[in-house]
């Protein structure tokens, strides 16, 4: 996979450090389940931060912390907008934010998923639970630039109906030349959509393996099924790209927390193909 291009130069006023922080004011709060919000982000100097798909800022609040989150909001408009799962103290944090509050950025940081690279492909994204919102910004890219690829599925999966991330909108992606396919773990009484695992529609998905671009992002042993049926049906593996998620403090590569192996998934990643990732993967955590 090439390295993200270069970002604009207005991704960083003069004096860039990626140390450096800056501040954005709070300007809409959605909430969109039960503990995951939507913060959209001015910045208090005026400059808008330029990122590409697939990338990630430190987020903070004074006081609390910081925490890597994947940008979840459109790359070509001005606002930066981060989807926040309240898991913890900094999270909390960030999650109970409201309108006006500032909050501390550092970034954007790692490699995008690089959609450029399905120009005339089908391009399938695999989403599983929070894991649609590193993929917004792909999926809002390929809208934007429907006529450029071939066949463009979304496939998403969430444990109930109720954790579902920004319904209204993945609805509409369908009227957008787009296949859209929505499952969950469980069922309600008002759900009348498909019940099961969102690893059941790689293979009822109707795309050329041989011509496809495959973006996926959830919980790893989601994602390791996920890739197996891609396989299975032929996609190439330097094809399939995974976001991966660890613990990242730095941003830049130095301080080792994220370390896979020989990787350093703040740098490298968090976008990796699976050829690279595979002999990493062989091996469980534990």
């Amino acid at each position: 996979m090439p390295p993200a291009p270069e970002a604009p130069s207005a991704e960083w006023p003069r004096g860039h450090s990626a140390f450096r922080v800056r501040e954005f004011r709070v300007v809409d709060r959605q909430q969109d389940t039960a503990d995951t919000v939507t913060l959209a982000l001015a910045p208090l100097d005026g400059q808008p931060l330029a990122f590409a798909p697939g990338q990630f800022t430190m987020l903070g609040r004074v006081g609390v912390g910081e925490v890597p989150i994947s940008i979840s909001g459109n790359p070509d408009r001005g606002l930066l907008v981060h989807t926040i799962r309240d898991v913890g103290g900094v999270t909390h944090a960030l999650a109970t934010s409201d309108v006006a509050d500032v909050l501390d950025v550092r970034g954007p940081f790692g490699q995008g998923w690089c959609v450029e690279d399905g120009y005339g492909s089908d391009v399938v994204v695999v989403a599983g639970g929070i894991g649609l919102a590193p993929l917004r910004p792909a999926v809002l890219r390929l809208l934007a630039e429907r006529d450029r690829y071939r066949k463009v599925s979304v496939l998403y999966g969430a444990r109930t109906p109720s954790d579902r991330l920004y319904p209204s909108e993945v609805a509409r992606w369908r009227d957008r030349d787009v296949d859209v396919v929505e499952v969950v773990d469980q069922g309600s009484p008002e759900w009348l959509g498909r019940v099961g695992l969102v690893t059941t529609l790689v293979p009822r998905a109707h795309f050329e393996p041989g011509r496809t671009l495959a973006l996926v992002c959830g919980p790893e042993v989601m994602m390791r099924f996920v890739t197996l049926a891609l396989l299975d049906l032929g996609v190439p593996p330097d094809r399939i790209r995974l976001s991966m998620e660890r613990s990242m403090k730095c941003g830049v590569g130095l301080c080792g927390h994220c370390q896979l192996r020989e990787l350093f998934v703040c740098v490298d990643g968090p976008v990796l193909d699976y050829a690279t990732l595979a002999p990493l993967l062989a091996i469980r955590e534990l």
